[in-house]
């Protein structure tokens, strides 16, 4: 039986951790990590990634049969099981409640991960009023609340880190999604405006940008041979991009090592002009 698409994509983070292909940051053993759109794709990489570290991991999901799953093969694996809450991260305040509930039940947050979104396509002639406002609620939003709840539970514990997903396509202008380019380029001015407001305090904020990173989503919806051909003739580095390439910067973004590093993008697409 196939491995279902949450498993796949968090299936390399998990194989890898048993031979040492991760650098272990001793300083996340323990540490609070928070983390939206756990469930699948990226998120679940990341996910798989902390919990390898020793972190104590919280995520949100609205997939609940996947998300549980992704727990028992974490702990199955590492021995550390994550926290997995159901929510709609458009429903802001019951992110917030389960946020405060995980910082109060299982450890202060010291990693927030913005992760969750949601890449529909359309052009700019097929959305609605309501369908735009949708996408800024999924894409955007949620990463200024999520600071919201976090920063003061990081200013009692003396810091830091958080971490935003943007996307390449903002960079390079993509068609075929406007809506989602634009939150995305949101993220980059909120990432920058948190990190100035946020750094006398020693919480660190930056942003990771990846390229087309090839999630099991991606693969069925998306990815053909020749839009995949393309991507790699424009990448100067011609291999495709892992959920693994990802978690693997958020992982040097949330630790000691990257202690003097905020208010920066972080771009992981192979060099992609």
């Amino acid at each position: 039986m196939s491995s279902p698409d949450f498993i796949s994509d968090a299936k390399g983070t998990l194989d890898n951790a048993t031979n040492d292909f991760f650098p272990k940051y001793k300083d996340l053993s323990e540490v609070g990590v928070f983390i939206t759109g756990g469930g699948s794709g990226i998120g679940a990489a990341m996910v798989a990634a902390f919990a390898v570290q020793g972190a104590k991991v919280g995520f949100v999901s609205l997939t609940q049969e996947p998300a549980n799953q992704l727990c028992e093969d974490v702990e199955q694996q590492t021995g550390n099981r994550p926290h997995y809450y159901p929510c709609d991260i458009r429903d802001i305040y019951n992110l917030g409640n389960i946020m405060r509930s995980f910082q109060e039940d299982i450890a202060p947050i010291r990693v927030l991960v913005n992760n969750a979104a949601r890449d529909t396509r359309h052009d700019v002639s097929s959305y609605t009023p309501e369908q735009w406002d949708d996408a800024m609620n999924t894409n955007l939003r949620p990463h200024y609340f999520t600071a919201q709840y976090a920063v003061d539970g990081m200013r009692k514990v003396g810091g830091g880190s958080i971490i935003n997903l943007g996307s390449n396509s903002a960079i390079l202008g993509l068609s075929g999604y406007p809506a989602y380019v634009a939150s995305k380029a949101g993220i980059i001015g909120l990432t920058k405006a948190l990190a100035r407001e946020l750094g006398p305090d020693n919480i660190r904020v930056n942003c990771l940008i990846p390229g087309w990173v090839m999630t099991e989503r991606q693969k069925k919806l998306w990815v053909t041979p020749e839009a995949l051909q393309e991507c790699l003739d424009q990448q100067s580095l011609k291999s495709t991009i892992s959920c693994e390439d990802v978690a693997q910067s958020a992982l040097f973004l949330a630790a000691n090592a990257s202690a003097m590093i905020t208010g920066q993008s972080l771009i992981i697409d192979g060099g992609r002009v």
